[in-house]
């Protein structure tokens, strides 16, 4: 199943009819959907798509020449293997004077481990042959931190040679629901904030729902991640491993972060090492996307905030670190449903409340014309000691909405709306001028709100709206 990048392909497709040379670099993370796109993309064109795999560079070299043999009818290529990576290319370069040409290296980094200098390879072919041809280089890679070094950064050969870039980021909440038309919209939520917006992931329990129309998310939770042979049980472990050097200390500090502590002191205490050594940990994980940092939103340096609270963004990692990595051993002897009526259960609401205020959040920034009407220019939250504001938004026409988000299992009533109103109270002045009201509900709305709502400015948004 192959849903959305609408905007990935048309601007791909728009390189492609440039007819110019173009040396594109697209990375993400593992599952992320990165081949599917290019796949995709290389349908009914002329195009060389080569996965690599760890194996020695006169191996890969043999495998490319043989996928180019299926593309070229050339005598030449009948008698000879590609000696080196510099042969190879000028060949493609030659082949794509006259019509443009798609080269496709997937899984860059590892082309790169039994040839270091490969990028630099790629870099005299790039600025001797490959920009005065059509061809369409792409590189592509999912172990982000070697394709931001090695690729992308200053000091990168490469550096200055791309034409085009594109970090391949997880689908949205609406996106994912796609994968799961048969089910409740409170359900297509659940699936997200188990799954997170990881293509392969959503597609792999689209899979079982298919063969089993029937399977509860239940079922779903317990044959995917609580059973040793799941396709999810041990998937951190590959993702970890895949991008980091020492993956217990980041699993520590993600375990940190899953079990409550949200600030840099009491996750410093929870892994036991001292401030500034977390905070480095901390960076990386940002920059894999796996660790977000919040400030409340009305905060003129958020930089240097005092209030800053981390917390994981990836909804599959933080899932498996809250509910399947403490229970482990009873899942490997066979426990699923113990696990699941004891320990996961009785805490999915208040686990998918902050889940739902992410998704909120994204259907105020992404799909705000449809009942809005206002484009927002900030979106965040706002706390203070007593009290808190789900969202905050500062609008294009100066006004401010003020949000609360309720995963609740009863509708929400006329008291939520006049506490967020109350709250709204606690701002700065700067950001109480001209306020709307937004509740977000899982379970509707009493009858009294409702009304309520019809009179003053207030929108309501249920979990059917959100899709």
């Amino acid at each position: 199943m192959f849903i959305d990048r609408d905007q990935e392909l048309a601007a791909l497709e728009q390189m492609f009819q440039s007819e110019l040379a173009e040396f594109f670099v697209l990375y993400g993370r593992r599952r992320v959907g990165k081949t599917e796109l290019l796949t995709q993309f290389c349908k009914g064109k002329r195009s060389i798509y080569f996965l690599a795999s760890q194996l020695k560079e006169r191996d890969h070299l043999r495998q490319l020449t043989e996928t180019a043999r299926h593309l070229f009818d050339d005598p030449l290529l009948q008698n000879l293997v590609f000696d080196d990576w510099e042969a190879a290319l000028v060949y493609f370069a030659q082949q794509s004077e006259k019509e443009r040409l798609i080269l496709v290296l997937d899984e860059f980094q590892y082309l790169c481990e039994d040839n270091t200098a490969l990028p630099s390879l790629i870099q005299r072919f790039w600025d001797l042959h490959g920009k005065n041809s059509k061809l369409f280089l792409i590189l592509c890679g999912s172990q982000m931190s070697f394709m931001e070094r090695e690729i992308l950064a200053e000091r990168s050969p490469l550096y200055g040679r791309r034409t085009g870039q594109l970090r391949l980021m997880p689908l949205s909440y609406r996106d994912s629901g796609y994968f799961f038309p048969e089910y409740s919209a409170k359900e297509k939520l659940l699936f997200y904030g188990i799954l997170g917006g990881m293509p392969a992931y959503l597609n792999q329990f689209a899979l079982r729902a298919s063969n089993a129309p029937q399977r509860t998310v239940e079922q779903h939770i317990k044959n995917e991640l609580l059973t040793p042979q799941g396709y999810l049980f041990d998937e951190v472990n590959f993702l970890l491993r895949t991008e980091l050097r020492e993956p217990r200390t980041y699993a520590s500090v993600l375990q940190a972060i899953a079990g409550g502590a949200t600030r840099l002191n009491e996750i410093s205490q929870r892994v036991g090492l001292d401030a500034t050594n977390v905070n480095k940990y901390l960076s990386v994980l940002r920059d894999l996307g796996l660790v977000k940092r919040e400030t409340p939103i009305t905060d003129r340096a958020p930089q240097k905030s005092k209030k800053g609270l981390y917390k994981i963004a990836d909804n599959y990692v933080k899932f498996w670190f809250r509910f399947v990595l403490p229970n482990r051993s009873l899942i490997e002897s066979g426990n699923a449903d113990l696990v699941y009526e004891e320990m996961i259960a009785p805490n999915l609401s208040h686990y998918m409340g902050e889940i739902f205020e992410d998704v909120c959040r994204q259907y105020i920034g992404r799909y705000w014309e449809e009942k809005l009407k206002i484009a927002p220019k900030q979106i965040g939250a706002h706390w203070g000691s007593d009290f808190e504001i789900d969202i905050l938004t500062e609008n294009i026409d100066g006004s401010h909405w003020f949000a609360e988000c309720k995963w609740w299992n009863a509708p929400v009533g006329e008291n939520v709306l006049e506490r967020l109103i109350e709250n709204t109270e606690k701002v700065p002045d700067r950001w109480q001028q001209h306020p709307r009201y937004i509740l977000f509900s899982a379970n509707g709305f009493t009858d009294a709100l409702k009304e309520k709502a019809e009179n003053g400015h207030v929108c309501l948004i249920a979990a059917n709206d959100l899709f």
